[in-house]
């Protein structure tokens, strides 16, 4: 079973949210006390990690005053089924699950499905068999024998055939023990030894449920620590690796049968034997070795997939969504990127999701926008997500901006892009987000690149000569006609800076055409005309129209024809023109080779 996005109402300042996704990753940013550890809190109420308490509930707010706590709380969450499941319930691929607190009433889940109108036909397993027996004469049933199964089977088919209603309803055990587990590594305080057991706790869980320590009470608490001994001492050759100046690093698993897997305290000391007390050292300190513990637990994420699809007939592997809390605080730059690295590195196993609580920019940098959900607060004290809803390059980035500002940053794209790309003017600032995204399977600024269109040659090398003298990474796209343009010549181009062989790419040079609007085949431009300005009825555009048009300025003479042949509307100019062509392209195939490889080259220039 595997959770795609959640909503929650009434827990904290969460009023009511909707549809948080969890992906790999999700990103949540935001001001501080906007919401984020909410957020994650509320996950893991919906996984039945976290205990409701009353302060958990929110405050009710009427006009004027602030009332009593509120007196339901839920956390509602869109699930898809595998086959197994979905065989085992008889229910659908996609499901809605909840868990819900009323007050003065202990948690429960609940899925939205039809169940019978007549209340009588609920939870059937429950009654006895005289009750069994009476509505089955009831309804004139004619059971297979006079057993309780026969009568409960009868009752069961007829149950399926009655009018049926949509509500909420218990949630099968068989899929309360198939919801994700969660791997929760905590905020800017959380200590080393905390770490390490939310890391070795997963493997406690599954060790539990190894067949062959069944019934053996009074040697599994020992088993279970040998095997944990020796997973942990893998982790500590991991951390002594990590970190270097710590020779001596031990720990020792406590497990108790009853209360679970309690404790794991870990030992440290440094090359002449001294012990170091982790409670007294350095943030630094203890975020590192934090951050050897989750970069071994994305081994033992991959390690435990590989082991669940090595069994015959198996279901898919449960899914694990991995909880990150501001994991960068006390981290310098190279550090930094490394949590990027273990977030990608566990993103990339099938069956793990990852969510990350974060006001880093090179974090928010690492992944699409759109799975970026921008937390805030809105006047009422209540949180409010803001999600990427228009997909075009000014929506991407003014929600950009949105984050940026809430993260302290103003001159967003000049602080925190990787790579500049220059072009001349409007044709290439409308098209080439779309190009890019279609051939790279991603936006612009996900990737870090900021486009900046300049309006003319000069201004195109204004800029990046700006950039350069800045130290920035730049790259320089322009027609190749340009080429006999005075502002491009070889010699400008390396007094502002910019290397002509690797920072300039020259549109069309390389197929021997002039300008961007070349690379684009007859039969596209035929498409494109058809699409969106058709000649007169019983006419249609042809490759051969724009095959003719070759050879001089074509853009200029394309333009030309259609404004004189299309039979209602024709483009206000080249860069409508060429943005319309762009519109009816669906594949990456479709982007020219020449522009799909020099988009390639950007994206590795930007990493």
């Amino acid at each position: 079973m595997y959770l795609i996005r959640f909503s929650a109402c009434g827990f904290r300042s969460l009023a009511r949210i909707e549809d948080v996704p969890v992906s790999s990753p999700t990103i949540l940013a935001g001001h501080n006390d906007g919401g984020k550890s909410a957020v994650l809190t509320a996950l893991a109420f919906l996984l039945g990690i976290h205990r409701l308490t009353d302060e958990d509930r929110t405050y009710e707010q009427t006009e004027g005053s602030v009332g009593g706590r509120c007196a339901r709380t839920w956390v509602e969450g869109t699930f898809r089924l595998d086959a197994a499941e979905q065989a085992a319930t008889g229910l659908s691929s996609t499901l809605r699950i909840r868990r819900i607190s009323e007050q003065g009433q202990p948690p429960q889940w609940q899925y939205f499905g039809s169940r019978p109108a007549d209340s009588r036909l609920h939870d059937l397993t429950r009654l006895l068999k005289g009750e069994l027996a009476e509505l089955v004469a009831e309804f004139s049933l004619s059971p297979a024998g006079p057993l309780k199964d026969d009568l409960l089977q009868a009752l069961t088919a007829y149950a399926v055939t009655a009018p049926q209603v949509e509500q909420w309803q218990p949630l099968p055990k068989e899929l309360q023990e198939r919801l994700p587990r969660l791997l929760s590594f905590g905020g800017k305080d959380e200590k080393p030894d905390d770490a390490v057991r939310t890391a070795l706790s997963s493997c406690y869980e599954t060790y539990l449920e190894d067949e062959t320590l069944q019934g053996r009470v009074r040697e599994i608490e020992t088993e279970i620590t040998q095997r944990l001994e020796k997973e942990a001492d893998s982790l500590c050759q991991h951390i002594r690796r990590h970190c270097r100046e710590f020779v001596g690093v031990q720990v020792k698993p406590e497990v108790s049968f009853k209360g679970g897997f309690k404790r794991a305290p870990l030992e440290v000391s440094k090359a002449d034997g001294e012990p170091v007390d982790l409670t007294r050292s350095g943030q630094g300190s203890n975020r590192r070795i934090a951050l050897a513990v989750w970069e071994w637990t994305s081994n033992l994420l991959e390690n435990s997939e590989l082991a669940a699809a090595g069994e015959e007939g198996h279901a898919e592997p449960t899914q694990t969504i991995v909880v990150y809390d501001e994991p960068d605080t006390h981290l310098d730059y190279r550090h930094q990127r490394t949590v990027m690295d273990i977030i990608r590195k566990q993103c990339a196993l099938p069956h793990v999701s990852v969510v990350v609580a974060t006001h880093s920019m090179n974090l928010i940098d690492g992944v699409d926008i759109a799975d970026v959900v921008h937390l805030r607060l809105s006047d009422s004290g209540r949180t409010i997500v803001e999600r990427l809803m228009d997909e075009s390059h000014e929506g991407i980035d003014f929600h950009l901006g949105q984050i940026a500002s809430a993260v302290g940053l103003r001159n967003s794209v000049l602080l925190h892009e990787r790579c500049f790309l220059a072009v001349e003017g409007p044709t290439e600032q409308q098209c080439l987000p779309l190009l890019f995204r279609l051939s790279q399977g991603l936006p612009l600024q996900a990737a870090g690149i900021a486009l900046w269109a300049c309006g003319n040659n000069e201004g195109a090398l204004h800029l990046a000569g700006y950039l350069v003298k800045n130290r920035r990474t730049v790259m320089l796209m322009v027609d190749a006609d340009s080429r006999t343009n005075k502002h491009f010549r070889t010699e400008r181009l390396i007094k502002a800076g910019l290397d002509p062989d690797t920072q300039v790419t020259w549109i069309g040079e390389a197929d021997g055409f002039n300008e961007l609007e070349e690379l684009f085949t007859d039969a596209q431009w035929a498409t494109a005309a058809n699409t969106h300005w058709p000649r007169p009825a019983d006419t249609q555009w042809t490759a051969e129209d724009f095959a003719a048009h070759r050879g001089g300025k074509f853009s200029a003479r394309v333009l030309t024809m259609i404004k004189e042949q299309a039979e209602h509307t024709s483009p206000d100019g080249k860069d409508d023109m060429l943005y319309g062509l762009v519109t009816t392209l669906t594949t990456r195939e479709d982007v020219p080779a020449q522009l799909r490889d020099a988009f390639s080259d950007l994206q590795a220039l930007a990493s």
